[in-house]
């Protein structure tokens, strides 16, 4: 196959970022303050499969058949199931008071001096939990605005630490879409990602409470209403069987059930009815990264057939010859996921549409499946939080009534992660390290 007809086979996928990235610029020029999210990336998607199969039907490579053996196969499937689990689990939680329960204790504790560490540690703690950035910034802004204003703080600081905490707990979060998906793309396990993650996270999120600490001034602190901490159980349980190694769907399964039991014991008026509809609310908040989740699985299986992600992987390995390929690997599923993020918007279509080439690198360069999630998660991170026109910035903003493009600046946290996480692929020692651990 020559690199006309490799390269051809990849048009799909740009014509698929061009869609949704135009459409979020047309819309965003309109006015509209969610503009990239008003064509969905499921429906986007759809024309560049058009695209994908045509380009198989000329080679004669059973379009239909490839398109559905990708739709189905098992790795994609299964992060299907996980989706669901999480989506109904995070629901359930959220519908019994226990997100509640984990931002009143948070708050509560807080001594006055530590307040802007103390909302980001809080915001970590809370998207640790619950595994949505987006979840967390909806719980823990509206109080945050309100601890800085009888605080005397500036806004844009105090809801630039939430974000930053959201994006710190989304990234390393077992139930996180995020996590899920580079670790499912990647063939990793969940306990080895969160911990060669951590490693990267900690270091950036340590020197981000510092500079926050010396940022702040001690002020008071209004009490935040407290439900019963006895609430906060389904989460803990969760993390804990997740970081034991226990199969996630199973540890998702346990978590609807003990948030089900303590929400039936401790919620007033939720009963069995209550739990239902809200297992299928949160089946619905998952449809669309579900289907979309299927959808790319078929593009990539077109595009792989047609030898668009061995093009792709040839021409970085042009690239990468006379330079160490583990380094050089690194850095390109890097530039991989922070390209796709900031053009899609989304930080798990990010993962999604990048994983199987991300994978393909790994395997060439002799990047472990740890490493390469993590990598892949952690660049798929760092654009989404800092992307004015980004969804995690646009709902801190609305909320805050604040500008997003003021916002970016002071979400600290992102920016020292990417500087951390750049220095942990360069550092010969480390990387070394992270080499002979895999």
């Amino acid at each position: 196959m020559d690199d006309r007809s490799g390269a051809l086979a990849l048009t799909p996928l740009l014509l698929f970022l061009a869609l949704f990235f135009g459409a979020g610029l047309y819309f965003t020029g309109q006015g509209e303050a969610m503009g990239f999210y008003q064509l969905r990336a499921p429906v986007a998607i759809l024309p560049a499969l058009a695209l994908a199969a045509f380009i198989a039907w000329r080679r004669r490579l059973g379009a239909v058949e490839t398109l559905l053996r990708g739709m189905g196969d098992p790795g994609i499937v299964l992060m299907c199931l996980i989706f669901l689990l999480a989506g109904a689990f995070a629901q359930v939680s959220r519908a019994i008071g226990a997100v509640d329960a984990v931002v009143a204790l948070g708050v509560n504790t807080l001594p006055p001096a530590l307040l802007l560490p103390g909302l980001f540690a809080v915001a970590g703690a809370v998207s640790l939990a619950i595994g949505t950035s987006m979840g967390t910034i909806a719980a823990v802004v509206p109080i945050a605005v309100g601890v800085a204003d009888a605080a005397g703080l500036d806004r844009v600081l105090v809801v630039g630490a939430v974000v930053g905490g959201a994006m710190f707990g989304d990234n390393l979060s077992v139930i996180s879409d995020t996590t899920i998906a580079a670790t499912r793309t990647q063939g990793a396990r969940m306990r080895d990602k969160f911990r060669e993650n951590f490693r990267i996270a900690l270091p950036a999120a340590l020197a981000t409470m510092v500079l926050l600490g010396l940022a702040g001034e001690p002020a008071p602190v209004e009490p935040v209403r407290s439900t019963t901490p006895w609430l906060t159980v389904p989460y803990l349980l969760v993390l804990a069987l997740a970081l034991a190694g226990l199969d996630v769907l199973l540890v998702l399964s346990i978590g609807i059930v003990t948030a089900a039991a303590f929400g039936f014991g401790l919620a007033p008026g939720y009963g069995a009815a209550g739990l239902a509809a809200d297992i299928w609310t949160g089946f619905e908040g998952m449809t669309e990264i579900l289907l979309l989740s299927l959808l790319v699985g078929g593009l990539g299986a077109l595009m792989k057939a047609a030898g668009g992600l061995d093009w792709l992987s040839g021409a970085i390995a042009r690239f990468a010859r006379g330079h160490r390929g583990r380094r050089t690997g690194e850095f390109s599923i890097a530039a991989l996921a922070g390209t796709a993020d900031v053009f899609t918007a989304n930080n798990t279509v990010a993962i999604l549409v990048g994983g199987s080439v991300a994978r393909d690198i790994a395997r060439r360069h002799g990047i472990s499946p740890r490493r390469a999630a993590s990598v892949l998660d952690i660049f798929a991170c760092v654009p989404q939080g800092l992307l004015p026109y980004g969804a995690q910035l646009l709902l801190a903003a609305s909320l805050a009534g604040v500008s997003s493009f003021a916002l970016a600046g002071r979400v600290w946290y992102c920016w020292l992660l990417a500087l951390v996480a750049i220095a942990f692929i360069a550092w010969p020692r480390r990387a070394l390290a992270a080499e002979g651990q895999a």
